[in-house]
């Protein structure tokens, strides 16, 4: 089996299960390659599991199917997020996996550039593997005053409402937000 590509802004994405493994052929390539992205597919095509991350790294399936896997209009540019320049925009629009969240999800950006994406939290893996996300999921969240503990306590992986946290890949910081179902 061949190494998975690497995704600049998405390092992980078996483990935040964009990525699946899967005996199926891509709808692409044609090819079983023993993994399918599971993310969003933005597209006319019905494409749900359907293609490989080869396919999406390369831009093939982007291109084959007019597919978008990130919404580019949710890339930054949320208050305090930076803009960051078209050509970043294409890549985790069309050739990065996306991931799911429970509303329309964002992609935080900092730096001038789009961060890595490192997975869905809650409030034990915000606490244990991700403290220097709160203050940034704290403030995109709105909640503050006596909210904020009671909203940070809620916070799920799994069940919503629920902190999607990434990683500025040129200062390190860690940000992200929240949302719920």
């Amino acid at each position: 089996m061949t190494a998975l590509p690497t995704f600049r802004y998405h390092p992980d994405p078996i483990g935040t299960g964009s990525i699946v493994p899967s005996s199926d052929a891509c709808a692409c390539c044609g090819e079983a390659r023993g993994f399918v992205y599971a993310g969003p597919v933005y597209a006319e095509a019905e494409l749900d599991n359907a293609l490989c991350p080869w396919c999406i790294a390369d831009g093939s399936a982007a291109e084959e199917y007019d597919a978008t896997f990130v919404d580019p209009a949710g890339i930054g540019n949320y208050g305090t997020w930076d803009e960051v320049p078209p050509a970043v925009i294409a890549e985790v629009a069309t050739r990065t996996p996306g991931f799911t969240g429970w509303q329309q999800e964002r992609w935080w950006t900092h730096c001038g550039d789009a961060a890595a994406f490192l997975g869905p939290a809650g409030r034990d893996e915000l606490t244990r593997r991700w403290p220097g996300a709160i203050p940034a999921i704290r403030d995109d969240s709105t909640q503050t005053g006596q909210d904020w503990p009671a909203y940070l306590a809620a916070l799920d992986q799994a069940r919503g409402p629920t902190a999607y946290v990434f990683q500025c890949l040129k200062c390190g910081q860690l940000g992200g937000y929240s949302d719920c179902h």
